[in-house]
């Protein structure tokens, strides 16, 4: 198992491939798992490395032992922009290119903005610089309560079906059900302190206007998490921005798009090395 250590916790990461270094990091209900479709395509390229956060797949968490500062630093979107850095130090690698897939594009931004000089490019795939508006973080509150009320799981079961797109979530049930039912995995805490890093970070759009790498954005036309409108304002920010806009997509274009999703991510990879 691949593991170290980091603010008292054991985190789990993946290695796969050789080349260009990319940190793929996964979102919110997720785990590292849920690039597997992006493994095959990418791994005759790149030195492909994924962590699993605190809490999340293998870096498990027992959530009564945790101190008051671990719980707080839970609740921050930079502090796991900390973990990906001290990954990478433990590794030996000194630039990379970073991809997020919605809350871990809110931590690549992190990264972006807190060690710029390690990047050579990084990318949002559903994910926003914006910060949540005053409406989106009132509903985030009542998400949190809801969690505390009803369970972790009962939320993400709900949820997860609705970042699919209506014909993909039909015409794939069973893959759909297989995200659900990983989702088991998760304390109810940890969930809230996830989804608290996410009401409480910052606007980065600076980030994308300062940029000096290129910057890959993926978004969906059936998004309702990070709305196509917002994606398409944002693009205009950096010097070099790679945009991929996906039809019929909603929140998950690495599963529900894998074929166009792939070949505009080695694309883009290309356009760096």
């Amino acid at each position: 198992m691949n593991s170290f250590e980091y603010a008292g916790f054991s985190i789990h990461y993946h290695i796969s491939g050789a080349g260009l270094p990319l940190l793929l990091l996964h979102g919110f209900g997720e785990d590292s798992g849920v690039w597997q479709y992006q493994l095959p395509a990418l791994e005759q390229y790149c030195k492909i490395i994924r962590i699993d956060w605190p809490g999340s797949g293998q870096s498990a968490v027992e959530v009564d032992s945790l101190s008051e500062a671990q719980k707080t630093s839970l609740c921050n979107i930079d502090f796991y922009a900390h973990i990906a850095k001290a990954l990478l130090d433990h590794l030996g690698i000194e630039q990379v290119v970073v991809l997020g897939h919605s809350m871990g594009g809110y931590i690549t931004l992190a990264f972006a903005d807190l060690y710029s000089s390690c990047l050579k490019g990084f990318g949002l795939v559903h994910s926003t610089a914006y910060t949540d508006t005053p409406e989106r973080k009132e509903k985030r509150n009542k998400a949190i309560a809801l969690m505390g009320e009803f369970g972790g799981y009962s939320f993400l079961k709900t949820s997860i079906p609705n970042l699919f797109a209506s014909p993909f979530r039909q015409q794939e049930q069973a893959r759909v059900a297989v995200l659900v039912e990983a989702a088991q995995q998760f304390d109810t805490q940890i969930l809230q302190w996830y989804y608290t890093a996410i009401k409480e970070r910052p606007d980065r759009t600076a980030v994308l206007k300062a940029s000096q790498v290129p910057v890959l954005m993926i978004a969906g036309e059936e998004d309702t998490v990070v709305p196509l409108q917002d994606l398409l304002q944002q693009a205009q920010m950096p010097h070099i921005c790679h945009l991929l806009v996906l039809p019929q997509t909603a929140h998950m274009g690495m599963w529900e798009a894998t074929e166009k999703v792939n070949p505009f991510i080695t694309a883009y990879l290309e356009t760096i090395q």
